[in-house]
């Protein structure tokens, strides 16, 4: 460990870089420019401690690092120099703060007299990113003063805290600086003077000494008090919208909640449930088909639901939900309000683990969850049926293919729009241990591709669901490929616009539906993946998706192309999903 006294801007970044690096950061993320010079100097003579990756676009850096965040854990970093480059890191911060991920913002800035000045390149950084921030401050202008560098670290480890605790989220701090931004040797003879009081004062041992590289505890959530009622013999769990750190002890408490209970577990395909159904056998996948069925929806009608994690997408399930208006206990130990449906909700504060511990002995109505397991063979079979059998690229055939194909424990990153909502009604439950990742929290189809690359960074070989669309909204994240560590497959679902404006009813008036919802963008990906040097190749069956996803490369990054039929599309997976309800009556 060194710290740089070529200047006060050279020591405060120092100081800045090497506290992170004691309190456990791993990756930062550097723009470039000029005012974050000190910043990206420190960063880079921190490696291989810290892994420091140039990114040239910010909206891209930022999602990147919110996919390192994601598929890790802890709190991953993002550099960027002063005017509109903060600006761009705005829709990750959303998100960061609107999934739970924590995510460090540092934002470089001239100093007071160079604002409000029409200086070049600088605008109103403070406050920048709204309430979205669990914390954000701007930093005192570097000093020479030892009593200044300890409030610098005292700040820096706050920061690192509040991403974490209570709630995960994003932090920005906005960070001044005077010049020489390069690290030149001080010629001014009093900052001369004052570094070299300060290079004896620093005893960096000592000064470093109260941080520790573990992550801070967050705090237990109060457990309910009294112990929880008894709940109803008919009720569900709904295992929704969650990527948690550890699947499968997440899995395994909603299978032991649900053999508690005898209930069934309704799961998203967007929950990490429907890749561990070894764990138990009262999983439903079909629960959009089965709910399109108005009769059997009244009869299914729940007393009690257990909501972990996110309401699922299905509008199918919302309106429900929303009409039956059973009780529910919503579990996220976050701060969060999970309920979009505003109905008889109480949010409990805990975990599965600790729901397990709490819950009251049940009441049992093995008929009510008989009947749900039957329905589900019907329905599982039948799309399972219909899906091997066809032959033409459907495009939510995809989704039902990838679960039963990809390696164990594959990380898929799954985008926006349509692939999600094929995730749902078509993902076989499998003991595959796939990880699903995701941008749910604002539902953007920004940064799609970036996102998918920071979660396959130094990880195991990873894939990527999306549509053309959202490729196509982020394809400067291919600008990322030479610093890249590790192998994304991108299965690109191309049916020439956006599938999901075909399933509104929008769709019915053309004019102007081609044109302003669908946008059509007529793209040759050949071309475009040569430009940037990236693997392409056309599908053209099934057989042919099948031999490139099993087993998967170590190294690169390829883009799997299906082109399909929009209209079709959107016809087909009307059919089916109505097909799958009326069967059952």
């Amino acid at each position: 460990m060194a710290i740089n006294f070529s200047n006060i801007n050279t020591v405060w970044a120092s100081i800045f870089a090497e506290t992170l690096r004691r309190l456990g950061l791993t990756c930062v993320v550097i723009c470039p420019g000029s005012r974050s010079t000190p910043l990206a100097v420190a960063f880079a003579e921190q490696q291989p401690h810290i892994e420091a990756i140039p990114i040239l676009d910010e909206r891209s850096a930022a999602f990147f690092a919110l996919g390192v965040a994601k598929a890790t854990g802890r709190p991953t970093a993002v550099v960027c120099t002063s005017g509109t480059a903060g600006a761009n890191f705005y829709p990750a911060v959303i998100e960061a703060k609107e999934s739970c991920v924590p995510l460090l913002l540092f934002t470089a800035d001239r100093p007071a007299e160079l604002r409000d000045c029409h200086s070049g390149q600088t605008i109103d950084q403070v406050k920048l990113y709204g309430n979205y921030p669990n914390w954000q401050t701007e930093l005192a202008l570097p000093s020479p003063d030892i009593e200044m560098l300890a409030y610098l670290r005292q700040m820096v480890i706050h920061a690192w805290e509040q991403s974490q605790t209570p709630v995960p989220g994003p932090v920005h701090l906005n960070i001044p600086f005077r010049d020489p931004l390069a690290p030149l040797p001080e010629t001014d003879a009093w900052q001369t003077s004052s570094l070299l009081s300060l290079q004896s004062q620093l005893h960096l041992e000592n000064f470093f000494a109260n941080i520790t590289p573990l992550l801070p505890s967050p705090p237990l959530p109060l457990l309910p008090s009294p112990p929880l009622p008894p709940p109803s013999p008919r009720g569900i769990i709904i295992a929704g919208v969650a990527q948690p750190q550890q699947p499968q002890e997440y899995c395994r408490a909603i299978a032991q909640l649900s053999q508690t209970l005898h209930w069934p577990v309704l799961a998203e395909g967007l929950s990490p449930v429907r890749n561990y159904a070894d764990l138990n056998p009262q999983i439903i996948s079909s629960y959009d088909q089965i709910l399109r069925n108005h009769e059997l929806a009244k009869v299914l009608a729940p007393e009690m639901v257990i909501q972990i994690g996110a309401m699922p997408t299905s509008p199918v399930l919302r309106n429900w939900l929303k009409k039956t208006q059973p009780r529910r206990w919503v579990i996220d130990p976050s701060d969060r309000n999970l309920d979009p449906l505003h109905g008889r909700t109480t949010h409990l504060r805990i975990t599965p683990q600790q729901l397990v511990k709490q819950i009251g002995a049940p009441q049992i109505s093995p008929a009510y969850l008989k009947m749900w397991c039957t329905l589900e063979a019907k329905v599982r079979a039948d799309i399972d049926q219909t899906l091997a059998n066809m032959e033409e690229l459907f495009e939510g055939k995809v989704a039902w293919l990838i679960s039963q194909t990809l390696p164990p424990k594959t990380p898929i990153f799954i985008a926006n729009s349509m692939p999600v909502r094929d995730v749902e009604f078509f993902w076989k439950p499998t003991n595959s241990g796939v990880q699903p990742f995701f941008n749910r929290g604002a539902n953007g189809i920004d940064g799609t591709l970036s996102t998918a690359f920071g979660i396959a960074h130094h990880n195991q070989s990873s894939v990527m669901l999306t549509g053309d669309l959202a490729l196509l909204h982020d394809t400067n994240g291919f600008l990322i490929r030479n610093k890249f560590v590790g192998h994304l497959t991108i299965v690109l679902i191309n049916n020439n616009g956006g599938g999901i404006f075909e399933m509104l009813p929008i769709a019915k008036f053309d004019p102007p539906f081609e044109e302003f919802f669908a946008t059509p963008q007529d793209i040759d990906f050949a071309q475009l993946c040569a430009t940037y040097n990236i693997e392409h190749e056309l599908i053209t069956s099934w057989q042919h998706l099948c031999s490139k996803l099993n087993p998967l490369p170590t190294q690169g990054i390829r883009v799997l192309e299906l082109q399909t039929n929009r209209k079709a599309d959107a016809k087909l997976r009307k059919e089916n999903l109505e097909k799958s309800a009326s069967f059952l009556a």
